[in-house]
């Protein structure tokens, strides 16, 4: 048996490669296919299922693709219903993956859907779960996001109690925590930024999972503080139970290279926006007019789903020098597939060549409260 957890910090996520006696399994896994792929090529295993947790918001799942380059099995839990083809467990329902057994708990409470996959050992023992956003480590998912009409997001709560109480806190405590999320993802408020645990930690340290807590207290304190998601969250959701375009073709349209006066007229005629993804400091320096500023480095994707509301925006690309295929395959996780070229030699090249340029100037806090007052 091997777990493998590939972790992802700009997302904060956790996706998991799981292998036993010439089969294989992936939890969660994210838009670009490739490392799985490689991953099962070196290690001489056969992708068999493709189990997801639930419809995932912040980010754009690698399911459709990897099914079609390997012919897994997509699972969802009870509840689930997919454009493309999948398969939707029911409650307690088993499947193989070489010795392995991996068992669906129905979680629902994040989503309705939600499920949690419990691995049972070649010995029959529970070894570890896979929570997705049921459980994280220091907290539990927000409840809000699949609420509509009729389903407040106090009822979420309510089932996302049962579902815990019911399904994963009776487990021992030796049992392994695997999340999908740490610290820094929109999906929680309270993550840590471990990113696995023992059960009987979190039944310790997590608030929700206190053996003392009534159902109320659950509900108000899991839904106390909670801010907006973000709004590219539905879109994401959206295309993870409908499908989506192959990121394949999505970095093929994205990575056509602009010269700066083909890149001006693009702009011009087809209302892109230029997307600027060099560190703040260098943007400051120099930029072109009318470019925002979101850095490749750090938590780009979701500031991306922060700063840019229409998931459907096009854009063009100023970055460093050999980052172009990384900034659109980053944007392409969180379903912005609509790159259409990148400015070739970056904005070196744009200043070389004579076209207008801007820069921001830093000042100290003194000196813009002298100029303010002044003003007044």
């Amino acid at each position: 048996m091997k777990i493998e957890q590939i972790y992802t910090g700009c997302l904060a996520q956790g996706a998991y490669f799981i292998q036993s006696d010439g089969e294989s399994a992936i939890i969660d896994p994210l838009r670009e296919i490739k490392p799985y792929l490689h991953k099962a090529e070196t290690e001489g295993v056969k992708i068999k299922y493709i189990f997801e947790t639930h419809f995932h918001a912040d980010f754009v799942s690698g399911h459709v693709d990897l099914a079609k380059a390997t012919g897994a099995t997509i699972v969802y839990g009870p509840n689930a219903t997919t454009s493309f083809e999948s398969y939707t467990a029911k409650d307690y329902e088993t499947f193989k993956v070489g010795k392995l057994t991996i068992i669906a708990l129905h979680t629902p409470g994040h989503t309705f859907e939600s499920t949690t996959y419990l691995l049972k050992d070649e010995h029959g023992k529970d070894y570890c779960i896979f929570s997705g956003d049921t459980l994280f480590i220091g907290d539990v998912g927000r409840p809000d996001l699949a609420q509509h009409s009729t389903i407040t997001q106090e009822d979420l709560a309510g089932m996302l109690f049962d579902s815990l109480r019911t399904k994963i806190m009776p487990l021992a405590d030796d049992v392994l925590v695997y999340p999908a999320h740490g610290a820094g993802s929109a999906c929680g408020k309270n993550m840590s930024k471990e990113t696995f645990a023992t059960l009987g930690n979190q039944k310790q340290f997590n608030y929700a999972l206190r053996a003392d807590m009534t159902r109320d207290e659950f509900i108000k304190e899991v839904t106390d503080g909670l801010l907006p998601p973000p709004v590219y969250f539905p879109e994401n959701v959206r295309m993870n139970k409908e499908g989506y375009e192959s990121i394949t073709s999505v970095i093929e349209r994205g990575i056509q290279p602009l010269e700066p006066a083909a890149f001006e007229a693009a702009a011009n005629e087809t209302g892109a926006l230029m997307l600027d993804t060099r560190k703040p400091q260098d943007f400051a320096a120099g930029f072109i007019p009318n470019s925002i500023n979101i850095g490749i480095d750090g938590g780009f994707a979701p500031w991306v789903g922060a700063l840019i509301p229409d998931i459907r925006q096009k854009l063009l690309i100023i970055a460093d020098n050999g980052r172009e295929e990384e900034v659109i395959t980053r944007l392409a996780r969180v379903g912005y597939d609509h790159a259409i070229g990148f400015l070739k030699g970056g904005f070196d090249a744009w200043k070389q060549s004579g076209f207008e340029t801007d820069q921001i100037t830093s000042i100290p806090a003194t000196e813009f409260a002298n100029r303010f007052e002044k003003k007044i």
